[in-house]
């Protein structure tokens, strides 16, 4: 950031923000209000704020004041941003949700502080990463590292279903909200039928669409939407498909364990962990492409198609891709000329196959990351 800049940093919890931000700020003041007396404090007193940082030596403020969760108390926004404005003072504002203040129409600083997030980790993050231990224990650092996965695993998931929703009071049909939580695994990556999932949960459709932007607000999970160029009949142009913010976090919810690289839930595992290095591409690049995927009635389906359909992407788990597993990326080519056609999958070597560059996952990535897919 230039100097004199603010920021909001969000990302889901676990992710590093706290960690990053002390290592790349070790001389910052901090209010942390995860710490229940600072927030308390401050809750009750949002002017506090203001007044300890006018009585602090100007030296200690020459580099960004972090407040961490900031989104416990939303009335601090209108304090910083006399600060930001008054004394030219530079924030960072790091949080796992902005829906409380966005549903609170709190101040959000009419664009003086930048917007960026933090993902799991990727694969240029993890020398000689380990796929399957990626797919079993997802990206989060703490999940990726510890030997204890499982137990950390199913704790972050209760956690998140606890802190995260109920006790910031985002919803308070609590049974209804655990039920749904439960249906949508069910339909995870798939296309998602609210009706269908507001049957089983006991509420109705527009309770379930809400439900869904809980997830989103609380970073814990994103909609791709279906690729639409111009008119087409054939193709499904408006059911999304619903990823949850990790990959390991989605095998916990399901209790699901991968022990070989082949199969259908290895499959699937893998299209996910994809998505992640994507959407974190787009974020950490600030290319901020369009993720889509397209599929016609008759089911032909291509997992990915970036930017305005300049690279159609499709994911198989699979060592050895045969001919007709290129059907939907021949058809997707035919009707729309992308610039380039990408057949991710567990083969060993890169080919190309009827004008398909066919990538190995890991040759995929390095190429991604290293601005030869989108720059």
């Amino acid at each position: 950031m230039p100097a004199g800049q603010s920021a909001f940093l969000w990302g889901a919890r676990k992710t590093g923000k706290s960690t990053y931000l002390r290592t790349a700020f070790p001389d910052s003041l901090r209010f942390d209000l995860l710490e229940t007396d600072v927030m308390l404090e401050l809750a009750k007193r949002p002017s506090l704020l203001r007044e300890r940082l006018l009585a602090t030596p100007p030296r200690q403020l020459r580099t960004p004041v972090i407040i961490d969760e900031v989104q416990k108390v939303p009335q601090l926004l209108d304090e910083i941003h006399w600060l930001i404005e008054n004394r030219k003072l530079q924030f960072i504002l790091c949080g796992s949700s902005a829906r409380k203040l966005r549903r609170g129409r709190v101040n959000l600083l009419g664009g003086r502080a930048w917007r960026y997030e933090m993902h799991p980790l990727v694969s240029a993050e993890v020398p000689d990463l380990d796929l399957l231990r990626a797919l079993n224990r997802g990206l989060v650092p703490a999940h990726y590292l510890e030997t204890e996965y499982r137990r950390s695993l199913d704790a972050y998931v209760r956690d998140y279903l606890e802190q995260e929703v109920f006790d910031e009071g985002l919803t308070r049909n609590i049974p209804a909200f655990a039920r749904f939580f439960d249906a949508m695994m069910y339909s995870h990556g798939e296309l998602t039928n609210f009706a269908n999932i507001a049957r089983d949960c006991g509420v109705d459709a527009k309770t379930v669409k809400e439900y869904y932007q809980i997830l989103v607000d609380t970073l814990l999970g994103t909609f791709i939407e279906p690729y639409k160029k111009r008119q087409e009949r054939q193709v499904i142009t408006k059911a999304a498909r619903f990823y949850l913010f990790d990959v390991g976090v989605a095998g916990a919810v399901t209790r699901r364990h991968i022990a070989d690289e082949r199969g259908e839930q290895f499959g699937r595992a893998l299209e996910h962990f994809i998505l992640m290095e994507l959407l974190a591409h787009r974020s950490y690049r600030d290319l901020n492409y369009d993720i889509h995927f397209w599929r016609t009635k008759s089911g032909l389906e291509v997992d990915f198609i970036l930017g305005r359909g300049e690279v159609a992407i499709e994911v198989k788990g699979t060592n050895r891709v045969d001919h007709a597993e290129f059907r939907a990326l021949r058809a997707f080519v035919t009707d729309h000329r992308p610039r380039r056609a990408l057949m991710v999958c567990n083969e060993r070597s890169p080919r190309v196959h009827d004008g398909v560059d066919v990538l190995p996952w890991r040759e995929f990535l390095a190429r991604l990351w290293g601005g030869q897919i989108l720059s």
